[in-house]
Order: C-alpha cells, then structure tokens, then sequence
C-alpha cells in the first residue's frame, strides 16, 4: 500500500514558494515606493486632485471647439480649420460611449507625463529623486493642467505626444532605428493634432542634427513622420481640393494681423483685400474678434463655407501683405503677446467668457444648440457621442475642494519664465555643444509660446503645453554636459 505524499503547508518549500510568489506583486509597489519616497508624494497627489476633479464635474467639461472635434468622431471628415488627430482619439473611444473614459483617458496622459520627466531625469540623467520629483511636480499639481485635462479638446494629447517623443529622443544619445521611427510616428500624430506640431518636427530635426545622431535616423524619423501626414493631406484633398492640413492657415493669421493692420500703410492690396480695411478707431478690441465676432470684415468676404478657401486666401493675402508693410508693429504685437504668458497674475484676457472656460465653476454652461450642419447642434453631437444626456454635471463637495485648490495652487506665468530663465542658464557654459540635452526641450518650450502669438492670438492654454518642457530643461540645468551625468544611485533617494 503505497503511502499517501504529505500534505504541503505553509511553512514547506512549495507552499514558502507559492506565498513568496503571492506577495511578490504587493511587494514591488512598495519597493518602489520606497526608493522612490518624493515622487510617490506627487504623483500621489496627482492622481488625488484628478480624481476629485473627475468626481466634481462629471463626464467632462467643454470648449467652444469641443463641439468641431466631436463633430469629426461622429462623422467623420477632414475638418476645414482643425487637423483631425484629436477626433481620432474621439472616434476610437467612442464605441464606449463614455466622456468619463475620454476625461480618464486624458488625466493617465497627465501623469504620464509627469512619470516621463521624472524617469528621463533620474535614470538618464542621475538627478537626485527629489529634484526630478520637483521637475515633475508642475506637470502633476498645477491646478490649470488638471482643469485642462477633462476638457474636450486636443491640448492635452498634442502635450503628451511631444513629452513621449521629447523624452524617448532624449533617453537614447544616438537613437536606434526603431525608436527614430517612433519619434517620427508620435511627431506625426502631434502635428496631425495641432498645426503647430510642424514646428515642434522642425526643432526635433535640428536636434538630431546638432547632436550628430547620423542621416539613417534622422532618415527614418522623416519617413515615419511623412506616412500618415501624407495620407492625412491626401483625406484633406479629396475633400476641399488642396494638398495641407487645414484651409485656415490665412484665416487664423488674419487674427494677427487685424490687430496693428493699417491700409494706408499696405500697398498693392487687390479689391478683394480691401474688403478688410479697418480704421484704426473702429477695431474691436481683440485679436481674435477678427475670426469670430459677427462684425468683423472677414464676414464681407462671401464664400460657399464658413471659413472657406476664399476666406483663406484672401485673409492670408492681406495679412502677409499687412505683415511686410508694417514689420515693427508686427512685432509689437508679437512681444506683447509673448511675454503675456509670464505675468504675475492671470488677468481676464482675451474675454471673460473665453476665461471662464479655462476655471471650475461653480456652476456649468448649458451645451449650446448652435447649429453644426443641418441635421443637428452642438449639443446633439455631444448627446450622440456619449449616447446619453452629456450636460457637465458640478457635483458638492468635490466641485468646491478643487475650485479652492485652483484658487491657489498653480504655476504662475512669472514662474514658467523663471523656469526657461534657468534652462538658459544651464545651456550657456555648454555654448560649445549648442547647449547639450537641454536645447531640444528648451527650444521647443519657447517655440510653443512664440507660435500662437506670432500666427494668432495669445491664449492660456497655449502655455500649458510649454510646461514640461521648460520644467525638464530647467532641471537639466542642474545635470551637466549630455553624457556626463553621473550613474543614479542603484536605490534610494
């Protein structure tokens, strides 16, 4: 009679194993927390301020162009003044019908973003914990990038998709092929999410060129980038009968230019540009009333769409023409939109509506029932997206805590251009390496502020994407030459 096997316990070599293996996933979240004691704070707190957040204004908020990209991710089609990017991370969530996941979805890019600047810092770079903690900390506790996050627009994609290829370019000195392609592929969906992805593209190549990282990456990365920019272009042709991204570019610079644009100073204007002459004393006051306000003399242009080709073309005609005629006052108008973004305090500009979007109200604005094309209204689109009432529900006591925290947590515009001052600083003594690592976020921070404000408008939200940006290059101020770094410590902090 063969003997029974003993029956293992706890305390046996199987049964020590199988508990082993039982704690080992409890065990590596502590593991890191404990060798990672300042980032867990913050990026605890992060993920705290989002979840009330998420909890106090449910499923969303919205823009006045939230409305445009739910328009394209219901129906698809290559929109006339925004690329389509952020419409196709609508229309892929879609199926769900859920704003929550869309708002859930736009709050892990938060994070993600701050874990990205955390990471490159402390394992490329060997910043102590804390300093890469505090690098990271405007991206995760700054209570307008939290407020901007579950917004329906496409800010917080297009930062995320630079900070990812900011950050893989930066963890490989000589990139291999693979990651080139994946930069190319990020950079693509960045301009494919906003227009002024094509500059940030511009900067990453003079990048890579500065750096020497060689034609065969560089190369692939343009391959990479060029793919779905082409196909994208092709959409956009098929439908408006012109190879670009957008027909607003003219449109958007007219805002530029209806500011400071004085006719008896332009010569050569065709009939047609003269139609937006403004005496000077009969201007609204805003850059962007040149777009947008039913008086403004791009409404006497007659074209089959709103903001047609054109609209376009002769708006970007005038505006060019406006721009060589009076070079100075362009650039009056350019500086002072510039250095807008660095003031102390957040004046209401460039109208209190538009402010008011950028806030935790108390209160939320009914969706409005302009018309989107002649079956339905902004607010049925949003009704059809999330298959269900979508109104912005504002929810005590969770509303009321993150209003008290934007309130008085948040990254002062005088504070971003201290942290840009820094980065500057740090690239100076490395003048014979153009500025070492720090040069590709430090650049592309001060391309992200320059461009709204030389090709339209300043407005809040376009400092937000410049954030992680002058945040990494000014703690790569503290990290020395690209290469030289010191090895991080293999635990602790």
């Amino acid at each position: 009679m063969t003997a029974a096997p003993p029956a293992t316990t706890a305390g046996a070599p199987d049964g020590g194993r199988a508990g082993r293996r039982g704690a080992a996933p409890l065990r590596r979240p502590a593991a890191l927390i404990a060798r990672h004691p300042a980032f867990a704070v913050v990026l605890g707190l992060g993920v705290l301020l989002r979840l009330v957040a998420m909890l106090g204004y449910r499923p969303v908020m919205y823009f006045n162009d939230s409305f445009d990209y739910l328009h394209v991710a219901v129906e698809p089609y290559p929109h006339p003044l925004r690329p389509a990017g952020y419409s196709f991370l609508l229309l892929v969530l879609r199926p769900l019908h859920s704003f929550t996941l869309v708002a859930l979805v736009q709050h892990l890019m938060g994070l993600a973003m701050g874990v990205m600047i955390y990471a490159v810092l402390r394992r490329r770079f060997g910043l102590p914990g804390w300093g890469a903690a505090l690098a990271a900390a405007p991206v995760l506790l700054d209570a307008y990038q939290i407020q901007l996050e579950p917004l329906v627009l496409s800010d917080t994609l297009f930062s995320f998709l630079v900070v990812a290829a900011v950050t893989l370019l930066l963890w490989h000195g000589r990139p291999p092929l693979r990651i080139a392609a994946a930069v190319g592929l990020l950079l693509a969906a960045a301009w494919l999410t906003r227009t002024v992805g094509l500059p940030v593209l511009a900067g990453v190549c003079v990048f890579m060129l500065l750096r020497r990282d060689g034609w065969r990456p560089l190369t692939v990365m343009l391959a990479a980038c060029a793919v779905p920019a082409v196909a994208y272009m092709s959409w956009f042709a098929s439908a408006h009968g012109k190879f670009a991204m957008t027909e607003s570019d003219g449109v958007f610079l007219f805002a530029r230019a209806y500011k400071f644009a004085d006719c008896h100073k332009i010569p050569n204007l065709t009939v047609d540009e003269q139609q937006l002459c403004v005496q000077p004393g009969n201007k609204l006051p805003n850059s962007q009333d040149g777009i947008w306000d039913r008086r403004s003399p791009l409404k006497r242009v007659v074209d089959l769409q709103r903001f047609g080709p054109r609209q376009n073309e002769i708006a970007g005609g005038f505006s060019r023409k406006a721009i060589m005629a009076q070079p100075g006052d362009y650039l009056a108008v350019v500086a002072g939109d510039f250095f807008r973004a660095f003031r102390w305090e957040r004046t209401v500009f460039p109208d209190l509506k538009t402010y008011r979007l950028y806030e935790f109200e108390k209160s939320a604005v009914p969706l409005p029932v302009w018309r989107m094309d002649a079956d339905s209204t902004a607010a049925d689109v949003a009704v059809a997206y999330e298959g269900g009432p979508a109104q912005t529900q504002v929810v005590e006591p969770f509303a009321g805590m993150i209003r008290f925290y934007q309130d008085h947590f948040y990254l002062r515009g005088t504070m971003v251009g201290a942290l840009l001052l820094v980065g500057l600083a740090g690239m100076v003594p490395l003048w014979r390496r153009l500025g070492g690592a720090a040069f590709l976020p430090w650049t592309l921070a001060t391309g992200l502020l320059l461009a709204p404000a030389a090709t339209a408008e300043f407005d809040y939200r376009y400092v937000l994407p410049a954030v992680p940006l002058a945040s990494l290059a000014a703690a790569l101020a503290f990290t020395g030459p690209l290469g030289r770094a010191g090895r991080p410590p293999s635990g602790g902090q």
